[in-house]
């Protein structure tokens, strides 16, 4: 996924950021556990040791976790960021684990994070060998400073193994949300895809025949040029008639192509807030409306429907449409639009709303108590 999705998609920037929080939480307690344990040393020497060694640790443990939710990130520097963790996390054993030892298992927390962590692993078959190692590394330490060696594992396997589950549940949502959005910036590109293959395919139908009799009377003209000038001429007059017919043709699908419906546009945008976890309801007029104005709402359904997702944290919509002899109303309301002022949407509206005056319509947005409402009158006479 790319870097600049992400920062288009405020849903997903939010569950980026709760989380690096949520993770963040769970790794941060049991690293102030270790921190306790520069209290309980008394030789100033191993306090300072102690202090790097955690240091160190938790830049590089800051560095893994940002790999592990930054889908953007290249594969050869997640691998420096966790490499560089690995390399902390056996730093960390001199220097802190003769740290308030055997009063306080300093290392023992430290030890505990880095089982926290496994999750962020991007393979699953080296964390069963990390997590050997770390709690080897705990009853080790304990037995080299005197402290109670079954009492240290514990420490490392229980918390260590807790703060892991919380982390793995946390990334794999994560991870499903990432995927999700990759599927539907998948599914755009396919609609797109298609399309454009239909477009392509009905122009290739159309001109594929045409340029065929054309290329044909083109060469049956330029045969009789010399032997029958007057069935030439003919030939000739019937190849521009083909190429205008042909010409005229294309138009028509181009238009055809360009063409939008007022009810399919609605249903889509429908569905996409719903699957952004936004209430729609839709009231449609029992006619349909003129295609003119069809067309002049779709620009303008498009820009609200991208100013709900972009700029509010909106909980419902309600699109509706009414028309009488004399005109057509289109009327979108929203809550959860931020600021006080409707400034802050009005830029693309502005837009549309030179373009509705010279069709004779009328566009106008207001904010009241943080609700966007937005109506539409564009006159079926002039």
């Amino acid at each position: 996924m790319q870097r600049a999705q992400v920062e288009r998609d405020l849903g997903l920037r939010r569950a980026r950021v709760v989380t690096l929080s949520t993770v963040g939480s769970g790794v941060l307690a049991t690293l102030l556990l270790a921190g306790a344990g520069l209290w309980a040393e008394p030789d100033p020497r191993w306090v300072v040791a102690g202090a790097v060694g955690i240091v160190v640790f938790v830049v590089a443990q800051c560095g893994a976790l940002y790999a592990a939710i930054t889908p953007w990130l290249a594969g050869s520097t997640r691998r420096r960021l966790l490499v560089a963790f690995a390399v902390a996390a056996v730093l960390s054993v001199p220097l802190v684990g003769p740290v308030g030892a055997p009063q306080w298992s300093t290392w023992g927390f430290l030890g505990a994070s880095v089982i926290g962590s496994v999750p962020m692993l991007p393979r699953w078959e080296i964390a069963l060998p990390a997590v050997v190692l770390t709690v080897a590394a705990a009853g080790g330490v304990a037995a080299a400073t005197g402290a109670p060696v079954r009492g240290q594992v514990v420490i490392v396997v229980v918390v260590g193994l807790s703060v892991a589950a919380w982390n793995a549940l946390q990334l794999w949502l994560w991870g499903l949300l990432v995927a999700a959005q990759r599927g539907r910036a998948a599914q755009g590109r396919l609609a797109a895809t298609e399309e454009r293959l239909r477009f392509a395919r009905d122009v290739h139908d159309l001109l594929g025949h045409s340029l065929s009799v054309i290329a044909l009377k083109a060469e049956l003209a330029s045969r009789l040029a010399a032997t029958d000038a007057g069935r030439a001429s003919s030939e000739a007059a019937e190849v521009q008639r083909l190429a205008a017919s042909a010409l005229v043709e294309l138009r028509e699908v181009v238009h055809g192509y360009r063409a939008v419906d007022l009810g399919d546009q609605i249903a889509a945008v429908e569905q996409v807030l719903r699957s952004s976890g936004i209430r729609c309801a839709v009231a449609l007029p029992p006619d349909d409306v003129p295609s003119e104005i069809a067309r002049q709402f779709v620009a303008v359904l498009r820009e609200a429907s991208t100013n709900v997702l972009r700029h509010s944290r909106a909980a419902w919509c309600t699109i509706e449409i009414s028309q009488d002899e004399d005109e057509v109303r289109m009327s979108m309301t929203n809550d959860g639009a931020e600021g006080a002022s409707p400034d802050r949407h009005s830029f693309g509206l502005r837009g549309l709303a030179e373009r509705l005056a010279e069709a004779g319509g009328t566009l106008r947005h207001r904010i009241d108590d943080g609700v966007f409402r937005l109506d539409v009158t564009v006159r079926t006479r002039p």
